[in-house]
């Protein structure tokens, strides 16, 4: 399964491009699921929820020093948002002051990945940082959700085929480095107060994240006492909310919105009827593919240049399957 991420590109004859928009009209789905893009973006994904079955967040962790500067680079990024409080004034749809903080983002994101990578992957920095700056929500639209979040997991993936993150970078990806992109995120939705990009209103699992529930449930595929039903309790989202990323979802949830759960997330809700959680994770994964990678909406705006390609994905045996 592994295929393309057992051994890094070669760096000397790689001619990296600045990534452009492909996916222009509702045809153009079928191209992106039958692309290399997609069975790489795909493959990644299942490799780091492997990587963390049955994990707490709290376990023991190796963490590279090129994992540790991103952990850094992300506190950085939260530390912005103090620096740039929401403007005063009642404002409608989102406060504009995300705007200063996307420009001040953009405005340094070469710099940061000049901070993140060894000189020998410079070169690719045109093609990582509009997925970067893609990660964190839109500045004109003043949103975050499922889209920006793929942004954000597709940049890392683009690291891994590079090499800068190996096979034991993969537990850290997720329960270091992603679980504090969550609480940046997090962070910039109730500071700013952004809006839901492509949300399904009650009906969508999430307004915002997805990656994290499917992952979340992967740590606690075989848990003894916690079951899908067990986020029902609120006892135990408060007890177990800072070990596992889908108990810490459902807390936040709680936290912003009002009423009961079954009815602001009915979607979660039957979920928790599930009988295991290899069944939810297996069933998440099905529906990422169908509500997200395959929402024009939504992947609409990835950006595709050498390292995840717009092309036809003939040698599967190299990407993996799209199953």
């Amino acid at each position: 399964m592994a295929g393309i991420f057992s051994s890094p590109l070669s760096l000397t004859e790689h001619n990296f491009v600045e990534p452009r928009k492909m996916i222009k009209q509702h045809s153009d789905i079928d191209v992106w699921v039958d692309s290399k893009a997609f069975a790489r973006f795909l493959t990644f994904i299942k490799l780091l929820n492997e990587s963390i079955l049955n994990k707490k967040i709290s376990d023991p962790c190796i963490v590279s020093e090129t994992a540790q500067k991103l952990v850094d680079i992300l506190e950085q990024l939260s530390n912005w948002i103090d620096e740039i409080p929401p403007l005063p004034t009642p404002q409608r749809f989102g406060n504009k002051a995300f705007r200063d903080w996307i420009a001040r983002l953009e405005n340094n994101a070469v710099e940061i990945h000049n901070k993140l990578l060894l000189p020998q992957w410079h070169n690719a920095i045109v093609e990582l940082v509009p997925l970067f700056n893609g990660s964190f929500g839109h500045g004109i639209r003043i949103d975050y959700g499922s889209g920006h979040e793929l942004n954000f997991v597709a940049w890392l993936c683009c690291l891994t085929l590079l090499g800068v993150f190996t096979q034991e970078d993969y537990h850290a990806l997720v329960l270091r480095i992603f679980t504090k992109y969550l609480d940046l995120v997090r962070k910039l939705q109730t500071v700013y107060n952004l809006e839901p990009a492509g949300s399904h209103g009650v009906w969508g699992l999430d307004d915002h994240q997805f990656l994290s529930y499917y992952w979340g449930s992967a740590q606690l595929r075989d848990h003894q006492r916690l079951k899908p039903k067990s986020i029902l309790n609120k006892e135990f989202i408060e007890i177990f909310a800072d070990d596992y990323m889908y108990f810490g979802c459902i807390k936040h949830i709680n936290k912003i919105k009002r009423g009961p759960f079954h009815e602001h997330s009915p979607m979660l809700h039957d979920i928790s009827g599930v009988q295991s959680w290899q069944k939810v994770n297996s069933g998440l994964l099905k529906m990422y593919v169908a509500d997200v990678l395959k929402k024009f909406p939504i992947v609409q705006h990835l950006l595709f240049g050498t390292l995840l390609p717009f092309e036809s994905n003939q040698d599967q045996s190299t990407d993996g399957n799209k199953s």
